[in-house]
């Protein structure tokens, strides 16, 4: 017994060795595409955790219907769209209530009835793992780790799948702040459009131009971005 106990602890400790070194490889690639990065920790995710064989991230927004953003293969968008019908799923409360969710026999699970019906009618699944990623405003995502039968993960399948979680988050942050910098970038080569029109249209300085613009899009309740975009493709000001 005490040797079958050590073969256990070394094995699990391999696991967990195995998992770190391939998000510690898959992030020192170069040049980093974060997407990309994304999409390999969920393919790792579902090949290192215990009992795993699909992966995915769901992203939870108000009034809008939850978002695969990045998935193993086709069964977390199934999983996602179920969600979305149902309107219930252990994806949903892991990603809103911040904490880790664990199914272990869909088939015998009463939190969500409508869900796990129709998980059972259209998919293999039958053990689930829903990982809460991270919070951001009212955004919130989880990463969700599926198996094909009853009691596939443990209390190993957990502490791996968070280590996916935890870097799965970082590099989900790392996406959304690139995009909101690209964002931004547009806007300003926008305004510097529109600063230019107005400075030509109406004789004035880059200062007067720009404070225009604000009192613009004060006073019509219009992000600037918005109001500069107008002004650039030469549309009437207020609009009619």
């Amino acid at each position: 017994m005490a040797a079958f106990d050590d073969h256990l602890r070394r094995s699990q400790s391999a696991m967990y060795v195995q998992a770190n070194q391939l998000v510690f490889d898959l992030h020192r690639r170069a040049p980093l595409d974060v997407f990309e990065l994304l999409q390999d920790l969920i393919a790792g995710a579902a090949q290192s955790v215990p009992g795993a064989r699909h992966a995915g991230i769901t992203v939870v927004q108000p009034r809008r219907p939850a978002e695969t953003v990045a998935r193993s293969d086709q069964y977390p968008v199934v999983l996602d769209e179920i969600r979305n019908e149902c309107d219930q799923g252990p994806c949903l409360a892991a990603a809103e209530s911040q904490e880790t969710i664990r199914v272990d026999d869909v088939a015998r699970d009463s939190r969500w009835p409508t869900y796990c019906q129709e998980v059972l009618a259209r998919t293999p699944i039958r053990s689930v793992i829903s990982l809460a990623m991270l919070r951001e405003g009212s955004t919130a995502a989880s990463l969700n780790l599926f198996g094909d039968h009853a009691h596939a993960f443990d209390d190993l399948s957990v502490h791996i799948g968070l280590t996916f979680a935890s870097h799965a988050a970082l590099a989900w942050m790392m996406m959304r702040r690139d995009q909101q910098f690209r964002a931004a970038l547009v806007s300003r080569d926008l305004i510097g459009q529109a600063k230019g029109r107005m400075m030509e249209r109406y004789a004035i300085d880059a200062v007067e131009a720009f404070e225009t613009l604000k009192l613009m899009s004060q006073d019509s309740n219009t992000p600037l971005a918005a109001v500069a975009q107008r002004v650039v493709a030469g549309d009437d000001w207020p609009p009619r």
